[in-house]
């Protein structure tokens, strides 16, 4: 079953965890189990941004979690974000 993880946060330094997540990326090639991954920004809520990331299961999910380079990723958001971050965890019951 898929897994979907949704991310809710408001920054204003929107660089810095683009910066982060270049970062990231770089640290888990190969080793990421992130199928896909949208990063928006609310029309209607200027600094506010949304990532949603997709896994093949929430065991892949737990996987990735476990990455070094993951919690590091994860700190530097929440010390970036005014005001903390929101996780929403989905499974994926179905996909058309």
């Amino acid at each position: 079953m898929g897994f979907v993880q949704i991310i809710k946060m408001v920054t204003s330094d929107f660089d810095g965890i683009e910066a982060a997540h270049e970062k990231w990326l770089a640290a888990t090639e190969g080793e990421r189990t992130v199928s896909r991954e949208l990063v928006c920004q609310n029309r209607d809520q200027p600094g506010e941004y949304w990532v949603i990331v997709e896994f093949p299961s929430h065991e892949a999910a737990d996987r990735n979690n476990d990455l070094a380079a993951t919690a590091e990723i994860s700190q530097t958001m929440g010390a970036l974000s005014d005001g903390g971050m929101e996780f929403i965890n989905l499974d994926v019951l179905r996909q058309d």
